[in-house]
């Protein structure tokens, strides 16, 4: 018999109201400082409650934390850190703190590294011998403070148990760290980050830079509102290159189908967005009562940047909203440019007849 105690029926019933709103879902929710109650009022906000609820609603600029991809064999880890360190002329850190400069440092790691993968003989021949991340802030955020905040994350998040490397590039836009953490614990236990995992990633990046005095934020697209993952990187190229992604041809074979038909499909899903989304404005607009409720000037003032904000938050649209609207606007102008002799690629058609005659 399982000794476990029954599951909540709901998220609502097992973190405090405010945390619904800005935490991302999963099985485990883990407390931060702004999800623990105050014992003596459950119901008010905290400091720390308060202080992110500024943060969210000044619009703090959100972290970047994502891992871009694993090395597979040691060419690939080879290649990797050649691309990192610009064929060494960037230097890169250790999690010893050690530099490593010019290619002659560079090999040096490549070497242990690869030793080390020769004896790893429990590693799966599909199994990476690395994980590699990037920590990147927008244009703009101080470059010494996005290094220090990154250091100081890789010896929370890994420098127990993994080795590392990793080099700062600043010929972008973004100030951004590659990060490179050998897959393979000291512990015999091999890195395999979650969701869960990269959001906890993103909440201790963007305290390291808070501590350093950078604004910044680490909160799921649902906090501001937004209901539409970002596409990927390789759906974008396509696009870019003209070419049409399978996922948008099935997509708009799926929308066309059911207004030919006459009749919408259901998505389940769908209504779960949207139920969810009112319920992250209501307990926004919850928080704002309460601090309105306050003698002082400043929760006041908080209040109304919190009506403003959840005022502001986009329409809630799903990626077959955006289609529907999308080809309801095609036929729309169709129908006009029909009505004034003009085809859809905006030709005149009725010149085109008198030049036949």
């Amino acid at each position: 018999m399982s000794r476990r105690s029954p599951r909540p029926a709901n998220l609502d019933s097992e973190l405090p109201p405010i945390s619904y709103v800005w935490e991302t879902p999963n099985r485990r929710p883990r407390r931060a400082e702004w999800d623990i109650p105050d014992p003596a009022a459950p119901g008010r906000l905290t400091p720390a409650m308060r202080a992110k609820l500024e943060r969210i609603v000044r619009r703090a600029p959100e972290v970047m934390v994502k891992i871009t991809g694993r090395t597979k064999d040691v060419a690939h880890l080879k290649s990797h850190l050649a691309y990192i360190t610009r064929n060494g002329e960037l230097d890169a850190e250790t999690e010893q703190g050690a530099t490593l400069a010019g290619r002659s440092g560079l090999k040096d790691l490549q070497q242990r590294w690869e030793d080390d993968a020769g004896l790893d003989d429990k590693r799966r021949r599909d199994g990476s011998i690395s994980i590699n991340i990037i920590l990147s802030m927008p244009a703009g955020t101080d470059a010494v403070a996005v290094k220090d905040s990154a250091r100081a994350f890789a010896i929370e998040t890994f420098g127990d148990n993994h080795d590392y490397v990793f080099v700062q590039h600043l010929d972008g836009k973004h100030p951004h760290v590659h990060l490179t953490v050998r897959s393979l614990g000291h512990n015999g236990k091999r890195l395999n980050p979650r969701k869960a995992d990269l959001q906890v990633w993103r909440e201790r990046f963007a305290g390291e830079l808070r501590l350093r005095g950078i604004a910044a934020e680490a909160t799921p697209r649902r906090t501001r509102g937004r209901v539409r993952k970002a596409d990927r990187g390789a759906v974008l190229a396509m696009r870019k290159r003209k070419i049409t992604p399978d996922v948008d041809r099935l997509a708009r074979q799926e929308v066309l189908s059911e207004v030919r038909g006459g009749k919408a499909a259901k998505h389940p899903w769908d209504e779960q967005t949207k139920s969810r989304q009112d319920a992250i404005r209501r307990r926004y607009l919850d928080n704002a009562a309460e601090l309105q409720r306050s003698g002082e000037a400043a929760d006041h003032a908080l209040a109304r940047q919190i009506r403003q904000f959840v005022d502001d938050m986009p329409a809630i649209e799903t990626r077959r909203h955006a289609l529907k609207n999308e080809l309801a606007e095609l036929a729309n102008t169709r129908c006009r440019g029909a009505e004034q002799g003009v085809d859809a690629e905006g030709h005149d058609k009725t010149r085109g007849d008198e030049r036949s005659r």
